[in-house]
């Protein structure tokens, strides 16, 4: 881990949606130590400021890519980036998702929104280990279809035997998935809260009402991992900004079991 920015190139900008992108950098010179999936950059972007950023995949040549929307003038800054463009890095931060704890498992993937960026690392691993966990369920909300993430990777997770299900909050015309919030998917997966682990990321508000379904229906608190991601400014928990309870999220998670996260989540976000 660094506490000075690397700077890294941008080599390709995929759109996303309309307020989304996915930048790939590769490293000027040194490269950052490996990150792994669930933890999280200081993306800075020049003259304007750093954000904490989640690593939403990895390649060849110590590449990173962050799925980006633009929410501020940090964010807007970084999707307006072109290739060829510079940035600086420093990390890996945080605490990743606990793969090892689900293996043997079938896993339960639920994302709202942007959250399923920092899922999609946890995707890819599971489906290039197959043996190693069970059977894979993908559950992902969205405001509108147009707001989707990875359309063409979500069908490829398909084809190589994960159970993908989508819901949207306002249906455009053509719309013919399912209408609400995700939640209402988890009555379309075959799963048992005595062989599954879960792992949830998106809108506190859905983490909230996710985990708390998912309790219901027997569920263990300590089988439910969730990436909480409050206020979060200089990465290494010295700023305080991010204090839930006891927890300095950028140091403690953003990954935390929710045997831990449940108590603290009474408290809502200001």
């Amino acid at each position: 881990m660094t506490t000075v920015p690397l700077p890294y190139r941008v080599t390709a900008v995929s759109t996303e949606t309309a307020d989304c992108v996915s930048l790939e950098v590769a490293p000027v010179r040194r490269a950052l130590p490996e990150f792994s999936p669930g933890r999280f950059a200081m993306v800075y972007a020049f003259g304007v400021g750093e954000v904490p950023i989640s690593v939403s995949a990895t390649g060849d040549g110590h590449r990173l890519v962050h799925t980006v929307r633009a929410i501020g003038a940090v964010t807007g800054a970084l999707c307006r980036l072109r290739a060829g463009e510079a940035i600086g890095l420093r990390g890996p931060y945080g605490t990743g998702w606990d793969l090892d704890a689900a293996a043997g498992s079938d896993v339960l993937v639920v994302a709202g929104g942007i959250g399923l960026a920092p899922l999609r690392p946890v995707v890819r691993h599971v489906l290039g280990h197959p043996g190693h966990y069970g059977r894979l369920h993908v559950l992902i909300g969205a405001r509108t279809p147009e707001d989707l993430l990875y359309g063409e990777e979500l069908e490829h997770w398909r084809r190589a035997s994960a159970q993908v299900e989508v819901t949207v909050d306002r249906p455009g015309p053509g719309w013919r998935g399912s209408v609400g919030v995700v939640t209402t998917l988890l009555d379309r997966v075959d799963w048992r809260p005595d062989r599954t682990a879960a792992l949830l990321c998106g809108p506190e508000v859905m983490i909230r009402h996710t985990a708390r379904a998912l309790l219901a229906r027997g569920l263990p608190a300590r089988r439910v991992q969730v990436s909480l991601e409050r206020n979060m400014r200089c990465g290494t928990g010295h700023c305080g900004h991010c204090q839930l309870g006891p927890l300095l999220l950028c140091r403690d998670g953003p990954v935390v079991g929710y045997d831990r996260a449940q108590p603290l989540l009474a408290v809502r976000e200001l």
